[in-house]
């Protein structure tokens, strides 16, 4: 019997000693998936600050309409211009219309009484100090009739016009029936002009340089850059330059420099209207 007994304690010790301590086998863990890395955020995109809008030059071509074949070249530059052409000459509706045609801006260039006596092609008719507005508006209806492409007007010569405050009253008063803007070429520095349009209530615009006063090619390239420097202080100017033929070869070499300059060609009518193509 003792040997039974200590028999017995030997099997049972020997169980505790086994894994488990003699409980039921823990069953085993389940496969737990592989941990995901945090997925990133989209990269959001950084908010574009707008792009300052170019510098606008408006150039305006004066006196075309009476020389056919070098007005015809004046089409052919690479850039958005405006031609200011006065009526009534061998070309000034076939040039009214290409340019039209083109895209570009066209205003009439009305012949006014300068202060000094000057003999050309257009004295008979010119707008004239004293008119009644009858004349006025007669002499002007003549005009939009022949260059109905025009949405403006600006002064061929007319220092003594552009001075008198009545006349320009009326000036102004006319083109605002007939729906046009007035640009002022201050052929004096006395004008009345944009006072007069203010007055009218209609749209109008000042000269700023005169590419060709003076035709030497030094100087032609000053008021060039003087032009862009005040398109990008300011934000826009006016050019005015003559259908010369040195001053169409200038402005074949000068204009194809806008792009590199960062300066945008625009015509009158897009200044006015704070319209165009940035590029």
């Amino acid at each position: 019997m003792l040997g039974a007994f200590l028999a017995g304690l030997l099997v049972v010790g020997v169980a505790f000693l086994l894994p488990g301590g003699g409980n039921a086998p823990t069953p085993p863990l389940a496969p737990q998936p592989p941990a995901q890395a945090p997925q990133a955020r989209p990269a959001q995109a950084m908010p574009q600050a707008p792009s300052k809008p170019l510098p606008r030059l408006a150039i305006v071509v004066d006196d075309l309409g009476y020389e056919p074949s070098r007005d015809a070249e004046w089409l052919k530059l690479p850039a958005r211009l405006t031609v200011a052409v006065i009526p009534f000459g061998p070309s000034s509706r076939k040039v009214a219309e290409s340019a039209r045609a083109r895209g570009w801006g066209v205003i009439l260039h009305v012949p006014m009484e300068p202060e000094a006596a000057a003999s050309d092609r257009t004295e008979r008719f010119r707008i004239r100090r004293g008119m009644s507005a009858e004349e006025m508006e007669s002499l002007l209806t003549r005009m939009t009739e022949e260059l109905p492409q025009a949405t403006g007007a600006s002064n061929h010569m007319g220092s003594a016009v552009t001075s008198d405050p009545e006349a320009m009253a009326t000036y102004a008063s006319v083109l605002g029936k007939k729906g046009l803007y007035l640009l002022d070429s201050v052929t004096t520095p006395k004008s009345v002009a944009p006072e007069a349009a203010r007055r009218a209530g209609i749209p109008s615009a000042r000269r700023d340089v005169f590419l060709d006063a003076d035709m030497s090619p030094a100087d032609m390239i000053r008021q060039w850059e003087r032009a862009l420097s005040i398109a990008r202080e300011k934000g826009a100017a006016v050019l005015i330059c003559h259908g010369r033929s040195e001053t169409l070869r200038m402005m074949a070499e000068l204009i194809p420099r806008l792009k590199n300059e960062n300066v945008q060609a625009v015509t009158l009518d897009e200044l006015l209207s704070g319209t165009g193509t940035q590029g």
